[in-house]
């Protein structure tokens, strides 16, 4: 009895959630006037009348290939996460709290959003509720309902990590400081050399991963009269992980008021993210610029709750954070930690000392209506206004359109930082001066607009070098503290190499420097890889030193063809690795040796084919790919250690080559890495598209009503 009463104490202190009752929920269908036309490849169309019904039809959609990833989601988002899957999870639903989110979202949503932005939104979440309202068997009734602010703070949340957010907050946690306290400093114009060293500076060194994955991209355009027949062309050519919740997935979504838009999204997403429609189109690519920023505050000795600021004490703000914990498989517990804050931000309390914590984007939750503007753009004028809304804190974007303007935009929400401080190292938390509250305006950022060059290249590397040197963006109109990234990658130095080798560019060019799968000689990665050349191996063993002449006679290619890459990309990755997380390079003998060993043991030889390596694997099949770590085929692999071949993770997924003739008539081809199926093993979508993507072949993504008209697989409306 006393244990009974134990537990009915926790549970009722672990909070009652109003029981989802699906039969409310199963006559919402009848709202909404949409239709779905799942297409041969069983790619979703969602037609409504209105922008609403499309948005509770995509909704739907989406639920009937991504449901348990939707699902899943929910409580992530809500930061009640480690309520449901245990104590490993209550990390991140801390953070959520932590920042606040959710108490922006209820003082704000109804005032910061437009109405007509609200009703999307949550004619969205109508169409998740009615499909778990009719599947309840595969759905947990304690997540449901979910309402507009559930939607937003997806989007709060997931654009904060692409830019890396998380990083400099997890180094707090470290035994000790990881970086000094700022100084008064001279400042510098950003500098306007291109670095090729394998190590760069702190602040600018390393991509973003989720999950442990890479998240890149390339985007590409080419202007009329850089082609050989007048058209322009853009590749849409993001890069993320192959499954999961930040996994491509493909749709297509129209209505009756101006909506047209097709194109890539993550599931549960209320927008396309990147694509096109009849008049123009846009890639985007992962940036980091530097938009966080740590103040390391002076606390009162004799008040722990006091901080000293412009001359006086200040107090902290602090309130109550309870996460709900499961223990023990069933279990429900509620720790309860402190979230503290001050002026600057958010607070920490750590070992070595109390940090604040600044960041771009703290409260801004318009991205969806950002993103919706975007999606109804019909004109370049169009969608710079969306962009010049500004409610996205990262992302490099370059876009084309059938009137034949091309633009690239490092979009950056860059904080507007005082001089005279090292904005790289912790800044001194007892000066107002230095906390930021406005931001670059849009039209101020590194951008190209037109190039006289004819061609654009975004490939996660600086914004100084998107194009021909003429038409960059002046590096020395920035400041350092700015925080604009230095970086370059392979494919940035491939591209660009093999751009500024053509005059003019065809149709079939434009598509082989797309799947281009060659390290520049000039690439970071070969300065690495040529220092095993140098090293004196005569008193090692035979197996070394024949490795390293596969190094010396290695052609710098991917192809399956290949004898070289699968040792020199293994070396290779552990300097790109090491690049991504921001550390300095291994040492090249460590890894020559490291990569030999690993070969020998696994494969029983230092040149096998590279297409026996390198594998595209869904459900039944195993296929070869082409490509590598950081080549314009962009092939993410893993798995070498333990299956003795590597199994593509990330890299290229869905993707675009888009193009309007000369005189506008458009034309897309694109591809997806596995299909629309995207959970469903016994579809005959799970799969269907993953040989046509190991061999390149792209098809016809029907968005044109009329070439879908023979090719509709099901023609149904959500319910039916």
């Amino acid at each position: 009895m006393r244990i009974l009463i134990m537990l009915t104490a926790l549970l009722l202190s672990s909070g009652c959630v109003e029981k989802f009752n699906a039969s409310d929920y199963r006559q919402l269908n009848q709202q909404y006037d949409v239709v779905i036309e799942r297409d041969s490849l069983g790619v979703p169309h969602v037609i409504g009348k209105r922008d609403i019904d499309a948005a509770f039809g995509f909704a739907y959609a989406q639920a009937e290939d991504n449901w348990q990833i939707i699902h899943d989601s929910i409580p992530f988002y809500r930061g009640t996460n480690a309520a449901i899957n245990g104590k490993d999870a209550a990390t991140i639903d801390f953070l959520i709290h932590w920042l606040g989110i959710w108490d922006d979202l209820d003082a704000g949503y109804d005032s910061a959003l437009k109405p007509d932005t609200r009703a999307y939104i949550e004619a969205f979440a109508d169409g998740i509720n009615y499909y778990a309202a009719l599947h309840p068997q595969q759905t947990d009734e304690r997540f449901f309902p979910i309402d507009g602010k559930d939607i937003v703070a997806g989007y709060m949340l997931r654009h904060l990590l692409f830019y890396g957010f998380d990083a400099p907050v997890i180094e707090l946690f470290e035994e000790q400081r990881q970086h000094p306290i700022g100084t008064k400093t001279t400042s510098t114009k950003t500098t306007s050399t291109k670095t090729t060293s394998t190590q760069q500076a702190d602040n600018n060194a390393g991509g973003v991963t989720m999950a442990g994955l890479p998240v890149g991209s390339n985007a590409i355009a080419v202007s009329p009269h850089n082609s050989t027949d007048g058209a322009t062309r853009l590749a849409i050519n993001s890069h993320q992980p192959t499954t999961g919740p930040v996994a491509w997935y493909e749709a297509h979504i129209q209505s009756d008021e101006g909506l047209n838009i097709m194109g890539g999204l993550f599931p549960s997403s209320v927008t396309i993210g990147v694509g096109f429609n009849q008049h123009l189109g846009w890639g985007a690519t992962v940036n980091k610029p530097d938009l966080v920023d740590i103040y390391a505050l002076e606390i009162d000795p004799d008040n722990p709750d006091r901080y000293f600021l412009d001359g006086e004490w200040k107090e902290l703000e602090s309130r109550e954070i309870q996460v709900g914990v499961k223990l023990f498989g069933f279990l429900p517990w509620t720790v309860t930690e402190q979230g503290l804050r001050s002026v600057h931000g958010p607070v920490l309390r750590t070992d070595h000392g109390t940090y604040a914590v600044r960041y771009a984007g703290m409260g801004e939750m318009r991205q969806v209506e950002q993103w919706l503007a975007m999606n109804k753009a019909q004109s370049l004028d169009d969608w710079l206004s969306a962009m010049r809304m500004q409610a996205f804190a990262s992302f490099n974007f370059v876009y084309a359109d059938k009137l034949g303007n091309t633009f690239f935009v490092h979009n950056s929400l860059t904080p507007k930082r005082v001089s005279g401080y090292n904005w790289q190292h912790y800044l001194p938390g007892d000066d107002s001066s230095l906390i930021w509250d406005q931001y670059m305006p849009f039209d101020q950022l590194p951008q190209v607009i037109n190039p006289a060059s004819g061609y654009i290249h975004s490939a996660n590397q600086s914004p100084f070098y998107v194009t021909a040197p003429s038409d960059n963006p002046d590096p020395q109109q920035y400041r350092i503290e700015d925080g604009f990234p230095t970086r370059m990658t392979n494919r940035a130095d491939r591209g660009l190499e093999l751009f500024a080798e053509l005059e003019t560019i065809s149709e079939q060019e434009f598509f082989a420097i797309k799947h281009d799968k060659r390290f520049s000689v000039n690439s970071r990665s070969m300065a690495f890889l040529n220092q095993a050349l140098q090293l004196d191996l005569k008193d090692q063993a035979q197996q070394y030193r024949d490795a390293q002449q596969i190094i010396a006679n290695w052609d710098r290619n991917t192809n399956i063809e290949n004898r070289g890459a699968a040792l020199c990309t293994c070396i290779i990755g552990a300097e790109w690795l090491a690049e991504q997380k921001g550390k300095p390079a291994p040492a090249i003998a460590d890894e020559l040796y490291r990569c030999t060993d690993l070969l020998m043991a696994k494969v029983g030889r230092l040149d096998p084919l590279w297409g026996d390596i390198n594998r595209h694997i869904r459900g039944d099949l195993n296929l070869p790919v082409g490509g590598g770590p950081d080549t314009l085929r962009a092939i993410y692999g893993l798995g070498m250690e333990e299956d003795g071949y590597l199994t593509n993770v990330a890299g290229d997924g869905l993707y675009y080559m888009l193009s309007w003739d000369a005189n506008g008539n458009q034309k897309v081809r694109g591809i997806h890495q596995f299909g629309a199926a995207t959970l469903d093993e016994t579809s005959i979508h799970y799969a269907d598209q993953a040989e046509d993507y190991v061999n390149e072949i792209l098809h016809d993504p029907l968005y044109d009503a009329q070439l879908r008209a023979d090719k509709i697989e099901r023609r149904y409306r959500p319910g039916e």
